[in-house]
């Protein structure tokens, strides 16, 4: 286990010592702003994915299924992990996917997202689109669950 991985583990740690004591609410922020590492309109990945990269071998799969064409982006994962959410097709241009946040929650990393869709009305182009969002953080060994927040 690297530092770094060991000083994340003792701040969850010290989270859940604080929140035991009533010194915490369970949704105190523990990371930092997303790192984007790529987010766009046009991927590979036609059905709603909700993904989590924690090693190179992972991270190359997640890619090939987003952007088989284009070289894989490097990515440190002695210091950050890949997650990312891919909203699958959708009928026209107007929709989007943005990771907002991240935090833990007891031993889980809460993943929070936001997804937006063309108002009524709203003239967009009538293409076939594939929004998404990846973001590095920094490392979680645990459990990785998405939330969806308005």
């Amino acid at each position: 286990m690297n530092r770094r991985t060991k000083l994340l583990g003792l701040m969850v740690l010290a989270a859940e010592i604080a929140l035991r004591a009533g010194q915490l609410s369970p949704r105190t922020p523990a990371l930092g702003e997303p790192r984007t590492v790529e987010k766009g309109d046009m991927s590979f990945a036609d059905s709603m994915l909700q993904v989590v990269a924690r090693t190179d071998a992972e991270w190359a799969a997640v890619w090939r299924q987003h952007a088989a064409n284009r070289p894989v982006p490097p990515i440190d994962f002695s210091r950050e992990m890949v997650v990312g959410i891919f909203l699958g097709s959708r009928p026209t241009a107007g929709y989007r996917v943005e990771i907002v946040g991240a935090r833990v929650e007891q031993a889980t990393l809460v993943v929070q997202y936001r997804e937006t869709r063309p108002g009524r009305g709203d003239v967009t182009a009538q293409v076939v689109t594939s929004p998404y969002h990846l973001v590095a953080l920094p490392p979680h060994p645990g459990t990785v669950r998405f939330e969806k927040v308005e």
